[in-house]
């Protein structure tokens, strides 16, 4: 085995990973850990005004009013856990969960509200409460042991819950915002009486300020996100933010916290308010502190940060490319930092959630934290609250599908079933197949049934359009000149996806009818596509019926959801180099998920960690932005933020294509892991799930040997993909040859059991 600086990086990974509860009898079960309540695995902290407190719950409650919690809102909570056990090839096959409402009696094995008794079977992602009713508001505590290849193992730690006031048959539970207190990393005298501070980062809070003053006097403080000859940027344009706040001061040593003026449009009707025990928020990465004098040894700033609980070392990336290195630390950064209001929101400028949004973030957040509460959250919000792009009303469906694979729980789908398939956009198909919102079907009972508080749907394609948001008319704006017509090819690609993920939550649901219905629609929409919208002579899809016009946009959304033939994705890719990053911050997620369902990770490297001005790059070391902008540059779009969550798609693109760790099957039961790193040499990703950390390291040289190195969970199996194309090969498994199974340009390994694997791949 080679030994570099990635494999290194993994064995540290591994250390980390090992460092989880275990008890003396290493070569078994040993006690489950990561346990989750409706999905909340810390339903036991505590938060006072947004700090974190050292204590936990006990059975006193009723301190507890003036705290935030997470508390549960279902009347039969699901219960998750990760299965504990070291050896290789393991599987749950039974559990047993003991729920007490008192502490002692369940330290005793005693369960008042629910003994399961050994139940048979591997399920350990949504096991649903079926004890006792629990009441409102009142403290639970629960534990579990599994029986692992039939041998038992012991309980888990306690873990304490409170039930909220108002239990319902089906109710999302949320962490509370937290604060967290940050220093600058540099605090500098300017002059005489100027102080200047740098954060490091960009992020959402406000000032905490400590001094000494001489007399009654009043200081400025000018707070903004960008920097300009060593100062605050006190011009910066767009949106970028900069404030200058007056700070009143008096005499003696004391600390002020410097009070955020509210913006008229972030916090208006539509906004997400920050929770009143924050504060009003901005978000800066400078400070300076102006008119300060006298005695500054007792000088001190703080920023008072804001943002959803978040777990730095759930997740790692690293790799032998430092842009590629930079970039994942970036955009894992902007899906914390952007947190700030507990739902997934559109940046700073309007803190409105959109379906778009959500979209990118939720699939980034499951790849850097094990944490779903939030995407839950968000997108049983935009069920309820649609916005007006036509793709944007699909894309709840697309959400909705990404909760069930990603946490193998079916609460959020079972309770909007019937707005998800109002949000397929039936009501707007044609004899033909498709879908459009030209032809006359735009009714007020379709707005009310995809709740949206509008007058009708319009096809958005990428954002910005030409000629709006400050764009000329002459300039192009982000859709690469794509022409809108009545049967739009990038709405029909999204209505096909739509479909076809209903088919399978109706499957998932037992729904038969349903199932018979969204395939035959799903198929129709496909042929429709592939027949009215495909150019046989050039080999590209056209914008839409009536235009010879191929974008950029009308390509990747066919390629990207499984819309074209195999033997058509070869022109199709070709002519989709010849376009280049010829889309928005936003279209790049799907351009980067064509390239890679297309095989095409040489290219697709490419772009992920190039260095052009319309790059992740660029943000950082061109802008320099530390949290992902809204659009590649303020050319693009002049009225841009500089904080917006639906920038940062490498935070899953990494994971998910590049490394190529993906559920196969709902909960990551069964995983898929086929990294595709094109000439990349080394590389190493610890990817949290609801299982466990999936752990992948590879090291090539291409044509010579590919080394892979991957941790799967315990209870779960992978199918492992080797990049291989060529057909004299040589494969082993822990140091055993194994027979070859090609797939396309890859070596397959099947059902690879849970532990940890060493893959070699090299010419015989």
């Amino acid at each position: 085995m080679k030994i570099n600086k990635t494999t290194i990086l993994l064995f540290a990974s591994l250390v980390i990973w090992n460092l989880r509860p275990v008890d003396a009898q290493s070569s078994g079960p040993m006690q489950p850990f990561g346990l989750m309540t409706d999905l909340i695995e810390h339903t036991d902290r505590i938060w006072a005004n947004g700090y974190l407190l050292n204590s936990t719950l006990s059975q006193e409650s009723k301190w507890l009013d003036s705290y935030q919690l997470a508390e549960i809102n279902s009347r039969q909570p699901a219960f998750s856990w990760i299965v504990n056990d070291a050896r290789n090839n393991v599987v749950q096959t039974a559990y047993q969960i003991l729920v007490s409402d008192n502490l002692q009696s369940l330290e005793k094995d005693s369960a008042d509200m629910w003994n399961s008794g050994k139940v048979s079977g591997d399920n350990s992602v949504s096991v649903k409460y079926a004890g006792k009713e629990l009441l409102t508001g009142h403290i639970y505590f629960w534990k579990v042991r599994t029986w692992n290849n039939g041998l038992p193992g012991p309980y888990s730690a306690i873990k304490a819950f409170k039930t909220s006031s108002n239990l319902l048959e089906y109710g999302c539970s949320r962490y509370p915002v937290e604060k967290t207190d940050e220093i600058p990393v540099v605090l500098k005298n300017l002059s005489r009486d100027l102080w200047f501070a740098d954060f490091g980062k960009a992020a959402f809070g406000r000032l905490r300020i400590s001094l000494f003053a001489d007399k009654n006097d009043t200081l400025l403080i000018r707070l903004g996100e960008a920097i300009k000859n060593g100062r605050v940027d006190q011009n910066p344009g767009g949106t970028i933010r900069f404030k200058i706040i007056p700070l009143p001061v008096v005499p003696g040593m004391h600390t002020y916290t410097v009070a955020i003026p509210p913006d008229k449009r972030n916090t208006g009707p539509a906004a997400m308010k920050v929770p009143s025990y924050i504060g009003e928020v901005m978000p800066f990465r400078y400070c300076e502190v102006e008119g300060l004098s006298g005695n500054v040894d007792n000088l001190s700033i703080v920023r008072e940060t804001a943002h959803y609980p978040f777990d730095e070392a759930s997740s790692s990336f690293t790799s032998s490319s430092k842009v590629l290195n930079d970039i994942w630390n970036l955009c894992k950064y902007s899906i914390k930092a952007t947190s700030f209001t507990g739902v997934y929101i559109d940046g700073d400028r309007e803190r409105i959630p959109y379906e778009a949004d959500a979209f990118i973030n939720q699939l980034c957040h499951y790849s850097i934290d094990r944490e779903f509460s939030l995407a839950r959250y968000s997108y049983g919000y935009l069920v309820n609250h649609a916005t007006w792009p036509t793709e944007w009303i699909l894309q709840s469906v697309l959400l909705a599908w990404n909760d069930y694979l990603y946490t193998g729980n079916l609460d959020a789908v079972k309770a909007c079933y019937d707005d998800l398939k109002a949000k397929t956009l039936t009501d707007l198909s044609s004899e033909n197949g498709l879908i459009s919102t030209k032809t006359g079907k735009q009714t007020p009972e379709l707005m009310k049934l995809v709740h949206y508080n509008g007058k009708e749907l319009k096809d958005i394609v990428d954002w910005p359009q030409n000629g709006i948001l400050g764009l000329g008319k002459n300039e192009p704006g982000e859709t690469d000149g794509f022409v809108f017509t009545d049967y739009n090819t990038v709405v029909n690609a999204y209505y096909y996806r739509a479909l076809s993920i209903m088919a399978k939550l109706a499957s998932a649901l037992g729904n038969k009818a349903d199932v018979i219905f969204y395939e035959r629609k799903a198929e129709k929409a496909r042929q429709a596509i592939n027949d009215l919208m495909f150019d046989q002579k050039r080999g590209v899809y056209t914008d839409g019926i009536g235009t010879v016009h191929a974008s950029l946009h009308s390509n990747i959304f066919p390629l990207a959801f499984g819309i074209v033939p195999e033997n058509k994705k070869k022109p199709l890719v070709d002519f989709i180099h010849t376009r280049g990053m010829a889309c928005s911050v936003y279209g790049a997620q799907f351009l980067l998920d064509a390239l890679y369902n297309a095989d095409d990770a040489p290219y697709g490297l490419s772009l992920l960690s190039s260095t052009a001005e319309r790059s992740w790059a660029h943000m950082l070391y061109g802008v320099g932005s530390t949290i992902t902008l809204e659009a590649w540059d303020n050319k693009y779009k002049p009225n841009q933020d500089w904080n917006h969550a639906w920038g940062a798609a490498p935070a899953n693109l990494i994971p998910r294509k590049l490394m190529g760790v993906e559920p196969l099957e709902p909960g990551f039961r069964k995983i898929q892991i086929k990294p595709q790193p094109g000439p990349l040499e080394e590389a190493s990703l610890s990817l949290p799930t609801i299982r466990g950390n999936v752990l992948v390291s590879f090291n090539q040289k291409p044509g010579e040997y590919f080394e892979l190195n991957v941790t799967i969970p315990a209870n779960a199996v992978a199918n492992v993909f080797i990049p291989w194309n060529t057909q004299k090969a040589s494969v082993s498994l822990d140091n055993n040859p194994v027979k070859i199974k090609k797939s396309g340009n890859f070596v397959l390994l099947e059902n690879v059991g849970s532990g940890k694997h060493y893959i070699k791949c090299s010419e015989k």
